[in-house]
């Protein structure tokens, strides 16, 4: 099959309907509904505000003292004009700490995140919470054909688990990257994938100006809506890795201008593993994070003031043993707070990740998820990237692994749910019908109640081990895997205008027509 068969087919399928409701109905297991948590607790203070400003500081002197390499020209040119200092016939920036207190004052503290549907649109900041999918591995497994090589069917049905799952808020970046389309296409290719067969929120790679220029425009197309519209609303994000230690390459830095240009959400994300591209010490290593992450920030508002930018904090350790990068550690979790810290302190939106190391959907793939991803949490994550199915330090994802994730982001929805504390929940009426002795459950106030009173696991097993043991005695992974091969049967498309999907098929036919991106291979 060609890949313009593959898009006559999914056109097809879009103009025979099917669509959030009708998915609704027909998906197993049952779920809460679609909703963004909120942190209705403090977020976790781990340093002091003296300690705090002395990572504050520490990364102003490195970004005046020392500076970064911007490896564009035009990057250079944007951020001499807004004050930094451009060392000339060097790629080397550095950045009076009065610029960049004044540059990132215009950036703002909560914005929206315009998905296809409405009804997905993501707030992002304040004390909105969004969850994404895993992004970016180049590997993919599960329980029935092992781990294999990233291709565009596993990416299709990744997008599908990810518009199935109420707990998934937005795409992080492609689920697994499909490695079968060629470089200089696979924007456009899998792009139309993720506006086709989901309309959550949606994300896309920096690596060039052009590949950011042909997300943008399919972006709009599939909304429906004008240029005007997208540069006032927010409509795709981009993540933007240093080059750590301080080193901003080329097609990131194209990236940023591209996005920052018009008002989309650039999430500066620097790349510290304490021990091998940042210090061993916590404190060193964070303040590297910190004058990285200004410095992308500085250049959004050098170039849009007001356009909307996140701090993104992913600071762990190595293996100092075998320099392999660890992850859901404790020095990860900590570094997840204090980078919320951080954030508040500038008054913009975090980003932070749910990851672990773990090759196998194991104890070990539970716990430190946990601790990632309560990390994240009790830093006061606004975007939690890599929410749902990241394994083995990011190199795969796993089917089994999503459904495990999507079970821990439900069951985070649930812990920061208000307690209604009103004479109803107080429930006196209850104990006076029940009296001293009796029981609840046929009391009217539990019967009223018992389908919503309580978080419904998808994959927790409460039964006695009798009971148990008569099912089959099943375990986790395998009542996942079964999960996930049931939302894939139940999924239905979301609905495309046909207009809307015949601009679109037109136009990635004419870019993939015209080569896409140039590459060297």
């Amino acid at each position: 099959m060609t890949d313009m068969d593959t898009v006559a087919g999914e056109g097809l399928r879009r103009r025979r309907g099917g669509g959030r409701e009708g998915h609704a109905r027909n998906a197993a297991p049952q779920q809460p509904p679609w909703a963004q948590p909120r942190l209705r607790y403090r977020p976790t203070e781990l340093l002091s505000a003296d300690e705090l400003e002395s990572i504050h500081t520490g990364s102003l002197r490195v970004l005046s003292e020392i500076g970064m390499d911007f490896l564009d020209a035009d990057a250079r040119e944007v951020l001499r004009a807004a004050g930094a200092t451009v060392t000339p016939d060097s790629q080397r920036v550095r950045f009076d700490p009065e610029m960049v207190a004044e540059l990132i004052k215009t950036a703002p503290a909560q914005f929206t995140l315009h998905a296809r549907n409405p009804a997905y649109d993501v707030n992002l900041g304040g004390d909105w919470i969004a969850f994404g999918t895993v992004g970016s591995p180049p590997n993919v497994a599960d329980l029935d054909r092992g781990r294999r090589i990233g291709n565009r069917a596993d990416y299709q049905n990744l997008l599908r688990l990810a518009q199935s799952l109420n707990a998934i808020h937005f795409l992080s970046g492609y689920p697994v990257e499909p490695v079968d389309l060629h470089h200089g296409v696979r924007h456009l290719w899998a792009s139309y994938d993720a506006l086709t067969l989901m309309d959550k929120a949606i994300h896309c790679y920096s690596l060039g100006r052009q590949r950011n220029v042909d997300v943008l425009e399919m972006v709009r197309i599939a909304r429906g809506v004008d240029q005007a519209t997208i540069d006032r609303e927010p409509s795709v994000f981009t993540v933007v890795n240093s080059s750590s230690p301080l080193r901003l390459d080329a097609p990131m830095l194209q990236g940023i201008m591209e996005f920052a240009a018009h008002n989309q959400v650039v999430c500066i994300t620097p790349f510290t593993l304490a021990g091998a591209m940042a210090p061993v010490t916590l404190a060193g290593a964070l303040a590297e994070q910190n004058a990285e992450a200004l410095a992308g920030m500085v250049l959004t508002q050098a170039v849009n003031p007001g356009a909307p930018v996140i701090y993104g904090g992913f600071t762990s350790n190595v293996d100092m043993q075998s320099g392999a990068p660890a992850f859901g550690t404790p020095e990860y979790m900590r570094t997840a707070m204090i980078g919320g810290q951080l954030a508040r302190r500038y008054g913009v939106p975090y980003r932070s990740s749910n990851v672990c190391a773990a090759n196998a959907l194991d104890a070990q793939a539970a716990y430190e998820s946990v601790f990632s991803l309560w990390g994240a949490i009790q830093g006061g994550v606004n975007l939690l990237m890599h929410g749902a199915g990241w394994m083995e330090g990011g190199l795969h994802a796993s089917y089994e692994k999503m459904i495990l994730d999507a079970e821990l982001l439900g069951m985070v929805a649930a812990f920061l749910e208000p307690v209604v504390v009103d004479e109803e929940t107080l429930a006196f009426s209850a104990m006076e019908e029940v009296g001293p002795g009796g029981h609840f459950f046929g009391a009217e106030h539990t019967q009223s109640r018992y389908k919503t009173a309580f978080h419904k696991p998808m994959l927790s097993d409460w039964r006695n081990y009798e009971t148990w043991e008569e099912a089959g005695s099943p375990e986790l992974p395998s009542k996942a895997n079964r999960i996930w091969k049931e939302l894939l049967a139940a999924y239905e498309p979301p609905p495309m205008d046909p207009a809307i999907l015949e601009e679109l098929d037109a136009f990635v036919a004419r870019r993939v027509a015209e080569g896409g991106v140039p590459t060297d291979y």
